[in-house]
Formats: structure tokens, C-alpha cells, sequence
């Protein structure tokens, strides 16, 4: 019944990231870059490969990252990460969603480094890399086009590294799914975020885009 349930709720998604992310896709094209973190089993990454723009993805999870593989396979503009990004280099727990022994592929979305998630089984995780995005970023030869961030609350800390760095300035646009709605505690950091972002007058970091 769960797995019906969710079953609608992800069709409702792709209908939702069809006509908002869609958009977002014009003006991208060979010679540019587009990092999808939380990139999942590869909705979004592949609407990216299919522009041409040089992709950086980076998924953490083992389940939902060879199927994000697979789906790649043939673009030479993607390059696949099995690592997560934070606001630190780190390897730390990855917990699974409380239904992910039935299908771990199907419920890796939910996967998350915080085990007060509500979703998440504490007792269900594995190790796993995390790479600091502002370090990834700045290393970088040139500017980015589009960053996605969906990253199961490990946002917060990576938007104030960000921030601080004024990152906002090499990354064309910035769009961001929170989760101080799901994650007890982030959501005073998400809104000292928010306040932050309206200081500095940034208009390029879209907060829960979709």
C-alpha cells in the first residue's frame, strides 16, 4: 500500500519537474556546466546530458546510483559520483528509508545522513563519501551554469559554506529543495538561509523550487 501511495506521489513529482525544471533547461549547451547533487536514479541528470552541457552528478546512495549509471551510459558529458556533497570532505552514515528492504532502489530518494529524518530507518545505513561542494566548485576551470541541490537536509550547512564563499557569483543559478519541513531542527538554519540569501541580495539561489 505504501509503495501505491508513493507510487502517485512520484508520478505528481515527474508531472511537477517536468514543467518546473524544464525551463530552466533553455540557454544550457556544449561548453558549459550543470552539477545535479542528489542526483538520484537520474531524472534530472539526464535531462541535463541531453543538452550537452558537461554534467557532474553525484549520488551517494549504491542503489539508486547504478541505476543512475545506467541510464547514462553513452553521454560523454556525464561524469557519476557515487559520493555525496556537504559543506566538508567526510564519510559518515547514509540511512535508508524505513521501506528500503522491500525495494531499495525504489525508496533510495528518501535516503538521508540525518537519522532523525522521519522517514529514514537509523538502524539501516552504509557508509558513505562526502565531498565538500564549495572546494568541488572552486577547482572548477570556469563558471556553472546550473546547480541542483536535493540533498535529504544536508543542504543547510552546504548554502552557508556557499554564502559565505559568495559562490552565488560563480554559479549562474542555484535551485534548492529544502527539507526543514521532514528534519526536526533545520528549520531555523533553512530560514537564517532565507534571511542571508534577502541580505545579500541574491536573486539566483531558488529555495524549494518545486
Amino acid at each position: 500500500m505504501k509503495k501505491t501511495i508513493q507510487l502517485l506521489k512520484n508520478f505528481i513529482r515527474e508531472m511537477l519537474t517536468n514543467v518546473m525544471f524544464n525551463r530552466f533547461l533553455t540557454g544550457l549547451q556544449p561548453g558549459g556546466i550543470a552539477i545535479d547533487c542528489g542526483a538520484n536514479v537520474g531524472d534530472i541528470t539526464t535531462k541535463l546530458a541531453k543538452t550537452g552541457i558537461q554534467v557532474y552528478a553525484f549520488e551517494p546512495n549504491p542503489f539508486a546510483f547504478q541505476k543512475l549509471q545506467s541510464r547514462v551510459t553513452g553521454y560523454d558529458n556525464v561524469t557519476c559520483f557515487n559520493k555525496g556533497v556537504w559543506d566538508r570532505n567526510a564519510t559518515t552514515q547514509l540511512y535508508f528509508h524505513q521501506e528500503a528492504e522491500k525495494d531499495k532502489e525504489f525508496w533510495s530518494f528518501a535516503s538521508s545522513i540525518f537519522s532523525d529524518k522521519g522517514n529514514v530507518d537509523p538502524k539501516h545505513s552504509v557508509d558513505v563519501e562526502l565531498v565538500d561542494l564549495t572546494e568541488f566548485i572552486e577547482k572548477l576551470d570556469r563558471s556553472v551554469d546550473l546547480l541542483k541541490i536535493d540533498i535529504e537536509g544536508a543542504e543547510c550547512e552546504v548554502l552557508e559554506k556557499f554564502l559565505q564563499k559568495d559562490l552565488q557569483n560563480k554559479v549562474k543559478l542555484t535551485l534548492v529543495e529544502t527539507h526543514d519541513s521532514k528534519i526536526p531542527g533545520l528549520k531555523e538554519k533553512t530560514n537564517r538561509i532565507r534571511r542571508t540569501i534577502q541580505e545579500k541580495g541574491v536573486t539566483n539561489i531558488k529555495l524549494s523550487w518545486l
